[in-house]
């Protein structure tokens, strides 16, 4: 949980406290970089630049990671990279495929149309579409077509737990292709991620020019396109069919991050729902080796018990 002063505070006591916590909050900068184990690395193999949907003239890729020499058909899981939805790059995402392929997963790690391309629902779509493929290419791939799950972090993680919640919704599936393959996911761990676009913090964001990136994906603020914000929101879509959810969050990061209302939600649902909050940990956490690490662990865990 962020620090925040004692109730009874000198301005002696603040000037003290204030960078103890500016300390707290940059001490991870300095941590070791995540990186890919070299047991994964030598345990699995990559297959680049697959196409795995089409638009027109554009041609969607994804990155395909396997262990060498399975014996048996894997469950597979689609890794969605950040980047408030207009930045960022699959490869940015590669090491948390790829670890997870070292547990046992078919994964891949995919581009999808960022908002200075195509606004909101374009991400999703490319996402259902990555799902459809993966049933699609099952049998070359060695992939379980029946246990396929999603993670992601940041605008990723939102878009896991969109795939997740949507399963079902003809106006989030699009047309990338592979239509007679069902887009349903059966798991997800999104990580930093926002599942109630129609929260009042979210409806501040937007009107916020330091989140420009909030309009630019939907079309608005909150207040001028309501409709689109509720389309996008994972908490909008619940079910009881909908899959379970593990939350992954960095202590430090907004407490929105930890998913409160969908969890609760899904709790009188009775769906599996759960929440894991690295202490000391920033928003980019996947960034760094030791959050990497816990994480990775976490979501392994998670998908090996419900991906089967």
């Amino acid at each position: 949980m962020p620090m925040k002063p004692p109730a009874a505070f000198s301005l002696l006591a603040y000037l003290i406290w204030l960078p103890l916590v500016t300390s707290a909050q940059e001490d991870w900068r300095i941590l070791p970089p995540a990186k890919v184990s070299p047991e994964a690395i030598a345990a699995t193999e990559e297959i680049p630049n697959l196409v795995y949907a089409k638009y027109g003239d554009c041609e969607m890729e994804l990155t395909l990671f396997r262990p060498k020499n399975a014996t048996r058909k894997l469950p597979a899981v689609v890794c969605i990279h950040g980047g408030a939805w207009w930045k960022g790059e699959r490869k940015n995402f590669a090491h948390v495929a790829r670890e997870l392929a070292g547990r046992g997963f078919v994964t891949v790690t995919i581009s999808y149309r960022l908002s200075d391309e195509a606004p909101f629902p374009a991400q999703i779509h490319d996402c259902k579409a990555a799902v459809r493929w993966l049933r699609a290419n099952a049998d070359k791939y060695g992939i379980r077509k029946e246990f396929i799950g999603a993670t992601g972090s940041s605008a990723g993680g939102h878009l896991a737990a969109l795939l997740a919640t949507s399963g079902g919704v003809d106006a989030l599936e699009g047309d990338g292709g592979n239509t007679e393959f069902s887009s349903t996911i059966q798991a997800a761990v999104p990580m930093g991620a926002q599942s109630d676009l129609m929260s009042e913090r979210i409806k501040l964001r937007s009107k916020d020019p330091s989140a420009a990136f909030y309009p630019q994906f939907l079309g608005g603020t909150q207040e001028e396109v309501p409709d689109t914000y509720r389309l996008a929101s994972p908490l909008h879509h619940l079910d009881s069919m909908d899959p379970p959810l593990l939350f992954i969050c960095g202590e430090l990061d907004d407490p929105s991050t930890r998913a409160e209302t969908i969890r609760t939600r899904m709790q009188e649902m009775k769906r599996p729902n759960s929440v894991v909050i690295l202490q000391g940990a920033p928003h980019p956490f996947p960034s760094r080796q030791v959050y990497f690490d816990q994480a990775i662990d976490k979501m392994a865990e998670y998908f090996a018990a419900f991906l089967k």
